[in-house]
C-alpha cells in the first residue's frame, strides 16, 4: 500500500503520497510518453556509494512501488498525475519511456506486479466498489491509512484488459506479488478481522494463511528463489494494541511502529530481523538470499527522513545505502542484482513530489 510522507511517517508508501481525491478521471492521451523524456541529472548523496548511473525515470505527480518485470526491462508502478486524484497504475520501459496506464481509470489502486512469464498483471482496486477516489481517512485520530472494504486483488492482461477478481472477499485485500515461479500469490487481506498474510494461486483458489499473531502483517516479497518472504509487522502491546484494534474497527491503521520478520515457505516459522521503535517497511530480498534492502526512519524515529538500508540474515547487521534528508523507499533489485529501483522525494521541483529513481548496483 502506497502512502505519502508528508507528515508523521507514514509506511507503505511512505512519505510519498496518497491522496486519494473525489473523482477519478481516465488519463488523457498526452499522459503518455513514447520516448524517454529529458530529465533533471539526480543529486547522489555522499556516502551512496552503492548506487552508480543513478537516473530520474519521472518527474512530477506522486510515483511510487515500482517494480520489475523478470527480464529487468519494464516497471509498473502506481502513480497519481495530470487529472488524477488517486492512484493508477501505469506500466514504462527500464529507462523511463513509453509510460502508459494499464488500469481501468476508476476508483483507486495500489501495489501491482508483474507476471514472471509477462502473461498477466495484478493490482489492488476499489473500481468494483465506486469510480470515484475514496474519501481520505479522518485524520482526526492522527496519522492512519484507510484499509477499504473495497480494494480486490485484480489479474489482467499486460495492457489492463480483460480485468479478474481473483480475491472476492468483503474485507480489504491488496499488497499482492507473484511468486519467481508464478505458482503463487502472497497477499494481505483483512478477511479474519486482523491484517494477515496469505498465499493462494494465481486464479485466486487454494487460500492458505500464513500468519496469526496479533498485529499488521503486510508488504510481503518473495526471495528470488521463491524458498522465502520477507515482510512488514507490527506487533502491538498493551495501549498500543489497544489503539491498534479500535482503528481496526473502523478500517484504520496507525503505521508507526513496524518491523521486518522473513519466513521460510516450508517450515513456514516467522523470523524477526530488526528489533526497533521505528517504521521498517518496503522489504526485498538481494539476489544473494543473505541480504535484505528496507526503508527505515531509525536514525530519526518518529521521524520522517526515511532511508534504504541493507541487513544481512543471520548477522543482522545493517548497512546504510542512502543519505537522503528526505525520503528514500520501495526498492527493488532486478533479478540480475545489476539494477536497483526506488522512490524518492530527492530533485523534486515541489515539496512532497516523488519520483522514481533507478541506478546500477555496486557491490
Amino acid at each position: 500500500m502506497k502512502r505519502v510522507f508528508t507528515g508523521v511517517l507514514f509506511v507503505g508508501a511512505a512519505i510519498a503520497t496518497v491522496s486519494c481525491g473525489q473523482h477519478q478521471e481516465r488519463a488523457s492521451a498526452d499522459a503518455t510518453e513514447v520516448s524517454a523524456p529529458e530529465m533533471p541529472q539526480p543529486t547522489v548523496f555522499e556516502g551512496e556509494k552503492h548506487l552508480a548511473n543513478l537516473r530520474m525515470l519521472t518527474n512530477g505527480g506522486q510515483n511510487a512501488e515500482a517494480y520489475w518485470n523478470y527480464a529487468g526491462t519494464e516497471l509498473i508502478f502506481q502513480s497519481t498525475r495530470d487529472s488524477l486524484n488517486c492512484d493508477q497504475i501505469f506500466r514504462m520501459n527500464g529507462d523511463g519511456s513509453n509510460v502508459r496506464m494499464v488500469s481501468n481509470g476508476n476508483g483507486a489502486t495500489t501495489c501491482s506486479f508483474i507476471a514472471p512469464d509477462g502473461s498477466h498483471i495484478i493490482y489492488s482496486s476499489t473500481h468494483e466498489a465506486g469510480e470515484e477516489c475514496p474519501p481520505k481517512a479522518d485524520m482526526s485520530r492522527g496519522y492512519t491509512w484507510p484499509l477499504y472494504d473495497g480494494y480486490e486483488i485484480y489479474r489482467a492482461d499486460p495492457d489492463g484488459s480483460n480485468i479478474v477478481n481473483i480475491s472476492n472477499s468483503p474485507r480489504y485485500d491488496a499488497e499482492a506479488v507473484y511468486s519467481p515461479k508464478g505458482d503463487k500469490i502472497v497477499f494481505t487481506s483483512l478477511r479474519t478481522g486482523d491484517l494477515e498474510l496469505f498465499l493462494m494461486d494465481p486464479d485466486g483458489s487454494n487460500v492458505e494463511q500464513l500468519t496469526d499473531d496479533v498485529g499488521y502483517d503486510g508488504g510481503a516479497f518473495f526471495s528470488y528463489d521463491g524458498e522465502w518472504i520477507v515482510w512488514r509487522a507490527s506487533r502491538p502491546e498493551g495501549e498500543v494494541l489497544a489503539d491498534y484494534q479500535a482503528l481496526l474497527a473502523d478500517d484504520l491503521i496507525r503505521p508507526n511502529r513496524l518491523n521486518i520478520y522473513i519466513m521460510n515457505l516450508t517450515d513456514r516459522e516467522p523470523i524477526q530481523l530488526t528489533d526497533n521503535e521505528a517504521a521498517n517497511f518496503g522489504p526485498y530480498w538481494h539476489p544473494d538470499g543473505q541480504r535484505i534492502i528496507f526503508v527505515s526512519n531509525l536514525h530519526e524515529e518518529g521521524g520522517r527522513n526515511f532511508d534504504l538500508f541493507l541487513i544481512d540474515k543471520d548477522s543482522r547487521e545493517i548497512t546504510q545505502v542512502t543519505h537522503n534528508e528526505t525520503f528514500d523507499g520501495f526498492p527493488m533489485f532486478s533479478h540480475d542484482g545489476t539494477k536497483l529501483v526506488f522512490a524518492s522525494n530527492r530533485n523534486n521541483a515541489v515539496q512532497g513530489e516523488t519520483n522514481i529513481f533507478v541506478a546500477d548496483w555496486v557491490d
